[in-house]
């Protein structure tokens, strides 16, 4: 990254891989952190991933006024919060590397579970051992010494705890105290009070180094689980990433091919791709004929025909015959690697629904911490006052009292009001679950945001998410969305000729040739019809000079042999004095009667003829405004073009009178889109290019059949190939997305609100019922596997429109 970025430059919203985040607190303290950095607009943080994207403001100045790149300013304030940051690298990983470094992450959470389960055999055999169940000879003596569990129990917290530990008191001094804090505080409570409780007797203390040692496994092996679970998540990358290869065949002249590491091509260089290869790099096609599978990319699972001049992008697989390509992007700008850019930002960006949560999570700590202490306090200083049968039930629920020197076990040995109100405010601190608050939403979105980018279908971010699923209307553009963009001259006719006779068939083609002469000079779709038609029928264009464009009419200018020659809008020569003769209206009647746009074409003030030109519709167009019909969402369409054109297309389309709008500006359209507003979300489909501004002002931009460089500009959703459908599949995909981030959310917020009570001790009187230390480290990691659990069933859902 460079040092100091141009004053005029924009700044691209940096992505930080933030380690040591374990909870909502985390969360919403690096979210703090970060906003009180200068230069700094927005930031959005993701537990799952544990990213941060940070959106900076153009130029970031020091004291001295000079412009400063505010990125070590942002690693150094996490650095004081205890984190771990570093810049996410633009080059995409190699897959080698990538392989070899979740090798070493899986073997060290690996090296974490057997220490787990080894903790929890000897607390569990120790319990058993002291219970008296245990009896043989052999090494189970050495069970029941409490030195023994003294020495097993120093060792876990000085070894695998002590990460636990370290983070804890880390985040406690920094005043954002989070899950480490609290199973930080309650293992070490237990240690401590058992070390006391054993080294003098006469305190009364509980003795139970059993305690935390099972703590800890289960502590440990639930994190196990969680981490499992959280790589399900996000493998949606990983599979995007294994898309392009490592290497490719590299042609240097005449000599055979060598393979290179796709890193080190450049624009300009010649590859060969066999058959079954997939595409290293963005490039044209320069020698041969195949058939490419797009699905991977686009969800597009019709194989697509290649010629030379074909653009191709990196990740397509060649199905067919042998190609070469001219390198023209790689690396971090190939639309692969920028695929996976969006979706890493997406995944970061969090749904505006997390809010809630992560304010809730910012002070959960805080809660739990004063009522553990509350706790500790009720029960020692009153409760086994007024209740103090709860002593002689915790006696009968646990494995007994034990005397002096001698462990006690499970979470009902409780001999003194101490040592039931310990018990039961550790219990508190291991079962709160702030994991759950902050996991509800990333969890889904991330799942959700993958299968989508799977489909082809790429989120900006959670908040698109969201929007997309509580959408109320549907607007479409009609030129490159609902049609496919290309139109073609679909009749030419001439004026004061017979139809079917050799003149009229050289008039016709002459009036193609004047007409294709002067569009050469417009960029306009239609000039492109009239272009491509004068190539199919072989003309050669005239020289012209003096060419004019007049935006709305036409276009006009000197015509080699023929003068002054004009084309454009029939209206627009009459204006102009251009003779229409009764026959021209009875034509143009006629033709826009079929849907066609007319283009008229006159010379020296005399009309000759008319060319029809008419935009397909897309295939699937008829078929997704159905679909979205049944979804209950409102429709329209907002064109420019003519009313007959666009009356036209919505009675193949299915669309009612008043949802469509013809001969519309760009401010119109906003004008449109704006009154949409006052009934809810409104998403405006467009082609990502000429409708940026409509794309922008609504609620949710659609971009169909884009770059993601418009993305990234306009729209908050593209769907990427050339099918309609994939609409479709991202709001279904979208609503069920939200779905789970509610079951989430309820869950994690219900978990903790009936939990918590219990562990404080609130069914002990009446029912004799409370939650041991153990089972309280066995529900919390519960808890946060069960959100993590319930996005990923979204993985096993459909993403086809249903029929």
């Amino acid at each position: 990254m460079s040092a100091t970025p141009p004053a005029s430059s924009p700044r691209e919203p940096l992505l930080l891989d933030v380690e040591g985040m374990k909870c909502g607190g985390c969360v919403r303290a690096v979210e703090q952190r970060l906003l009180q950095t200068a230069g700094v607009r927005q930031a959005s943080v993701n537990l799952l991933t544990r990213t941060a994207w940070v959106d900076l403001e153009p130029r970031v100045e020091g004291p001295d006024g000079s412009a400063v790149d505010p990125l070590p300013a942002l690693l150094g304030s996490l650095e004081g919060l205890g984190f771990h940051a570093r810049l996410r690298p633009l080059e995409p990983e190699p897959a080698s590397q990538r392989e070899r470094r979740q090798a070493e992450q899986w073997w060290r959470h690996w090296r974490q579970l057997l220490v787990a389960l080894l903790l929890l055999l000897v607390s569990g055999l120790g319990h058993l051992a002291d219970a008296g169940r245990l009896t043989w000879g052999g090494p189970w003596p050495l069970l029941g010494s409490p030195w023994f569990h003294a020495l097993v129990a120093t060792l876990a917290l000085a070894f695998p705890g002590r990460p636990i530990l370290v983070r804890g008191v880390r985040s406690a001094l920094a005043g954002v105290p989070g899950m480490d804090t609290l199973v930080g505080l309650g293992v070490a409570s237990a240690y401590l009070s058992s070390l006391v409780g054993w080294l003098w007797p006469a305190s009364g203390w509980p003795c139970y180094f059993n305690e935390p040692v099972m703590l800890l496994g289960f502590v440990l092996t639930g994190r196990f689980l969680e981490e499992r679970a959280r790589y399900r998540t996000g493998r949606a990358i990983e599979e995007l990433g294994a898309l392009q290869p490592e290497h490719a065949l590299l042609l240097l002249g005449d000599d055979p091919p060598r393979q290179v590491r796709v890193g080190g091509l450049r624009p300009g260089d010649r590859l060969r791709l066999l058959p079954g290869d997939r595409v290293p790099v963005d490039g044209v096609v320069l020698e041969g004929r195949s058939r490419v599978d797009a699905s991977s990319l686009t969800g597009e699972s019709r194989p697509q025909a290649v010629e030379p001049g074909s653009e191709l992008a990196a990740g397509l697989l060649n199905l067919e015959s042998s190609l070469v390509l001219e390198v023209r992007r790689s690396g971090a700008d190939s639309a692969i690697a920028r695929i996976v850019c969006l979706v890493e930002r997406a995944q970061a960006r969090k749904a505006p629904i997390q809010g809630l949560a992560d304010r809730v999570a910012g002070r959960f700590t805080l809660v739990v911490l004063l009522l553990a202490l509350a706790t500790l306090l009720f029960w020692w200083l009153w409760g086994c006052r007024h209740w103090p049968e709860v002593l002689t039930m915790g006696a009968a629920v646990g494995h007994g009292a034990h005397g002096h020197g001698a462990l006690a076990h499970g979470g009902g040995a409780a001999g003194t009001p101490f040592s039931l109100g310990l018990q039961l405010a550790i219990a508190v601190l291991v079962v709160a679950c702030p994991c759950a608050l902050g996991l509800a939403t990333p969890t889904a979105i991330t799942v959700g945001s993958g299968l989508a980018a799977r489909s082809g279908l790429l989120f900006r971010g959670g908040d698109a998410i969201e929007t997309a699923s509580r959408l109320e209307a549907v607007l479409f553009d009609k030129t490159g969305t609902l049609t496919i963009g290309r139109p073609l001259v679909t009749a030419v006719r001439v004026l004061g000729a017979d139809p079917g006779s050799p003149a009229e068939a050289a008039a016709a083609a002459g009036l193609v040739q004047l007409a294709a002469s002067l569009e050469q000079h417009s960029r306009h779709p239609l000039a492109h019809a009239v272009l491509q038609e004068a190539q199919c029928r072989g003309l050669p264009l005239l020289a012209v000079s003096e060419a004019r464009t007049l935006p709305g009419d036409g276009v006009q200018g000197l015509v080699e042999g023929s003068g002054l020659v004009r084309v454009g809008r029939l209206e627009w020569l009459t204006r102009l004095g251009v003779g229409a003769e009764p026959a021209a209206t009875v034509l143009q009647q006629e033709l826009e009667a079929d849907g066609a746009t007319l283009l008229a074409v006159a010379a020296e003030a005399r009309l000759l003829g008319l060319l029809a030109v008419a935009d397909r519709p897309r295939a699937d167009a008829a078929a997704t405004v159905s679909h979205l019909r049944r979804l209950g969402l409102r429709l329209g369409l907002l064109s420019g073009d003519r009313r007959a054109s666009v009356e036209d297309l919505g009675r193949r389309l299915g669309l009612r009178p008043e949802e469509l709008a013809w001969e519309l500006r760009p401010e119109q359209k906003l004008e449109r889109l704006l009154l949409a507003h006052g009934r809810g979300a409104v998403a405006m489909v467009g082609d990502g290019i000429n409708d940026a501004p409509a794309l922008a002002a609504a609620d949710l931009g659609i971009a169909v059949g884009t770059g993601t460089q418009i993305a990234q500009e306009s729209a908050a959703l593209v769907v990427m190939g050339e099918g309609l459908d994939g609409i479709v599949r991202a709001l279904e995909i979208a609503r069920r997305t939200m779905a789970k981030v509610r079951q989430n959310l309820a869950w994690a917020f219900g978990y903790n609100l009936v939990v918590l009570p219990i562990a404080a001790g609130a069914l002990l009187p009446g029912f004799g019922l409370s939650l041991s230390p153990e089972l309280a480290a066995l529900l919390m990691a519960f808890s946060s596997i069960t959100v993590v659990g319930n996005a990923l069933l979204l993985q096993g859902l459909p993403t086809d429109p249903a029929p």
